[in-house]
This record gives C-alpha cells, sequence and structure tokens, in this order.
C-alpha cells in the first residue's frame, strides 16, 4: 500500500508543487525574543497559522508536544501552530492522500526510512535561513539529499547493550565494558547459556536493521560509498551474517524461534532468563519497572570498529506551504532548543539531537540504568542506514533474504547473493 501510495503521489507531483498546503494567511511572524539559535530569519509582524502534524507524539507524548509549543508560542506570539498528532499505522496513508491533494499541514514529521523518497519527489522544501550549530552533526547528515538539509532531527534513539547483572554473577563473568567486541559477547553468551536449558546469552534478531550496523561493526556496508553500487554479499557483511546466524543455529546462545515459544525479546530479558540484549534506549522506562534482578548497560561491542544503531524522525517543511519561513522557525525551534531538549528529556521521551551538554546532562541523573554516560559515549559511534530514495523496498529485500539464511533454509552466502542480485536488478541507483 506504501509503495503504490508513493508512485501516485510522483505522479501527481506537478500538481503538488502548485497547490497551497492547508494552513493560516501567507503572512510572516515576528518572535517575541529572537534567538539566532532557533530564529528563522528576518520575519514581518502579522500574526500567521501554520499547520503541523506528526506521529512519534501518539500513544503517550501528546501532553509533552503540547508543552512544547506553548513555551514556543511565549517566544514566538505571533505564531500559532495547530498540531495533529495521527498514529503511526495510518500516519503515511493520510500524509500521502493530503499531499497529493494539495491539503498537507505545512510541516510534519517524517521518518527515516520515507525521508529520501519524499525529498527526491519534491514534496520537501529545503531548511533554509535557520541557524543548525546547535544540533548533532551525525543526526543532521541523515536527512540531507545531495548535500542539501531537507529535514531536522527532532529526536533521536541509539541502541546499546542491555546486561542482566544477576547472570553475570552466576556465570562468574566481568560485567561488559566499552571495550567488549563481539568475541567478548560470544565467550560471555556461551557461559551464560551454561547456566540452564532455558537461559540464554544473547538475542539479535539477523533482520536489516541488526543486519546493517552488523555489517559497520565488520568494516563493511551496504552500499559504496558514494551509493552507485550495492555491496550486499561483501565479505565483510557475509561474516557479520554469518556470526549473527551461527549464534542461533550453531552454539543456540540465541533462541531459536520455537525456544521463545511466541515470548518477545523484551519479555525474556525481563523474565530473567537472558543475559544480554543490544537495544534502544527507549526501553529504559519498561526495564526499569518490569525487571526484578539488577542490570545495567554498556556501549555495543564492535568488531573491526564500533557501530551503534542510529534511529530518528525529521521535522521537515512541505515544499507547497505558503509559510515557509514560519514553518522553519517553528520545527527548528522544536528539535535544538534548550527549553524544548529539558521538556523532552524530563518526559523521557528520546533524546534531543542537540550537542548541548550542559542540557544534555540532566538525563545522566535518571536511573536505572547506572551507567547512563554509555549512551553518551555511543554517540561517538553512529552509524545511519544507507537512505536512498527505493530505501523501503532495498530493506524488503534484504529482510526476507535474512528471514531465511536465520531460519537455516539457505546459506548466509545464498542469502545475501540472492540479496544483491535482486537489489540491482529492481533498484536504480544515483
Amino acid at each position: 500500500m506504501k509503495k503504490r501510495a508513493l508512485a501516485i503521489l510522483a505522479a501527481c507531483l506537478s500538481l503538488l508543487m502548485v497547490l497551497s498546503a492547508c494552513g493560516g494567511g501567507g503572512t510572516d511572524p515576528t518572535p517575541a525574543n529572537t534567538d539566532p539559535a532557533t530564529s528563522g530569519g528576518d520575519v514581518a509582524s502579522e500574526p500567521v497559522t501554520i499547520t503541523y502534524c506528526n506521529f512519534n507524539a501518539s500513544g503517550g507524548n501528546e501532553e509533552t508536544l503540547q508543552r512544547m509549543y506553548e513555551a514556543f508560542h511565549e517566544e514566538y506570539p505571533n505564531i500559532t501552530v495547530e498540531i495533529e498528532t495521527i498514529a503511526m499505522d495510518d500516519y503515511f496513508t493520510q500524509l500521502q492522500t493530503r499531499i497529493v491533494g494539495g491539503t498537507a499541514p505545512d510541516c510534519f514529521e517524517m521518518n527515516i526510512e520515507n525521508f529520501a523518497a519524499y525529498a527526491g519527489m519534491g514534496a520537501l522544501a529545503p531548511i533554509e535561513g535557520v541557524d543548525l550549530s546547535g544540533m548533532d552533526e551525525t543526526a543532521l547528515s541523515a536527512f540531507t539529499v545531495d548535500g542539501v538539509q531537507y529535514g531536522l532531527p527532532g529526536n533521536f534513539s541509539n541502541v546499546v547493550l542491555v546486561y542482566n547483572k544477576d547472570l553475570f554473577d552466576q556465570a562468574n563473568l566481568e560485567y561488559p565494558t566499552s571495550d567488549w567486541t563481539q568475541e567478548d559477547v560470544q565467550k560471555a553468551a556461551e557461559a551464560i547459556r551454561a547456566l540452564g536449558d532455558d537461559i540464554y546469552g544473547y538475542y539479535q534478531p539477523l533482520t536489516y536493521n541488526e543486519f546493517y550496523k552488523a555489517c559497520a561493526q565488520f568494516g563493511g556496508s551496504l552500499l559504496n560509498e558514494d551509493k552507485t553500487e550495492f555491496t550486499i554479499n561483501s565479505p565483510e557483511n557475509v561474516a557479520a551474517a554469518q556470526m549473527m546466524a551461527d549464534r542461533v543455529l550453531v552454539t543456540n546462545v540465541q533462541p531459536t524461534a520455537e525456544q521463545m515459544g511466541g515470548m518477545g525479546d523484551w519479555d525474556l530479558f525481563m523474565s530473567g532468563r537472558l543475559g544480554m540484549i543490544p537495544t534502544g534506549i527507549w526501553a529504559f522506562n519498561t526495564f526499569a519497572e518490569g525487571c526484578d534482578f539488577a542490570w545495567d548497560i554498556a556501549v555495543e561491542p564492535g568488531m573491526e570498529q564500533k557501530a551503534t544503531h542510529f534511529f530518528s524522525n525529521a521535522c521537515v517543511v512541505n515544499e507547497a506551504s505558503e509559510n515557509k519561513e514560519a514553518a522553519m522557525t517553528w520545527i527548528t525551534w522544536l528539535c535544538s532548543s534548550p527549553t524544548a531538549a529539558e521538556i523532552r528529556i524530563e518526559a523521557g521521551w528520546d533524546l534531543p539531537a542537540i550537542n548541548d551538554e550542559e542540557v544534555l546532562s540532566s538525563y545522566l541523573d535518571l536511573t536505572p540504568p547506572d551507567n547512563r554516560e554509555a549512551v553518551f559515549e555511543s554517540l561517538d559511534y553512529l552509524v545511519v542506514p544507507p537512505v536512498i530514495e527505493d530505501y523501503a523496498l532495498m530493506s524488503d529485500i534484504i529482510g526476507q533474504q535474512l528471514e531465511a539464511a536465520a531460519a537455516g533454509t539457505v546459506t548466509v552466502q545464498e542469502a545475501l547473493d540472492a540479496a544483491q542480485a535482486q537489489c540491482e536488478a529492481q533498484i536504480t541507483l544515483g
């Protein structure tokens, strides 16, 4: 459905470029307090109303986003933002329909998977006239196309290694450190697996998102540096996938689907039967409530190098909007303002993609885990997914082949050779 809708979106691009987005009049606002870090540039004095649509606040952070807007409106009283929050399952279907019909919001949220496709179709306005110096450079780089900034990272999350301290103690193991490699993980996982038939050492499924990161850890990648060729079946990538598959099929330090018995990976960890799990920092609140044992975190181990999974959503401006300047003022404030960042951290709603260590320091005061410094240490090793216009198709092809390799129905080499051939046949790179 998503691919079909995107095809319709591309076909209607000419209509998109001439129809304006829904929202207020075309006048520009004047901020009450002009901050160069958040200012949208020279502005006029008449009030303006803009529309902003998002999905990430759904399910619990609607009030947090409203608090952010209220703080913004105090600084920019001439900008009124009408906020609409839509659940992720319906978000992109509605957004595509509105863009085609010329009724899209002035600015909206975009996930990293769909970002390049929308930018390539001309649906997004270049980000201009705002100061981005306070934002994390890696996060910013995720939302550029051909060197042009089309989105601002509104939030981001990374992955750390979460471990059960009690199981490590039972196995007489030293706790993981930031120096650990995948070889260290394997040794510890085998020792923990030996503690009992229903106890497992590690859980990292052989899926697309986990694979692209493991490739980077082994010194590989899915595309060459200038994104003109696929390198899916490189020796480095084969080694990474083989390691992941062997943990299930050979050493069984990771449970098979049958051994999981329908249990989720987080549930397995919270049951006290899993030694280690690389997972996102958004798990902290759930683990704090659900674990009756001691646990902590470390930087995720690498191999040839460190590489940490990076998740982010962008705030973008509709190219067809008549209120681009006001929209850019709003999304820049939302993404980079210390006030917005403090509200986000207080609510435990991901991390703001900023480089202000003083603002971020309050995050360290929250426990558990005790070693929250590992979250920030991990920022030195962030790897961004290889974003191309056909990202969804590429990830689907690779994911399907990895699923077969994880089940043992094909070898890892066969799976990656097939993924390479299919991507080359179905996707044209720039």
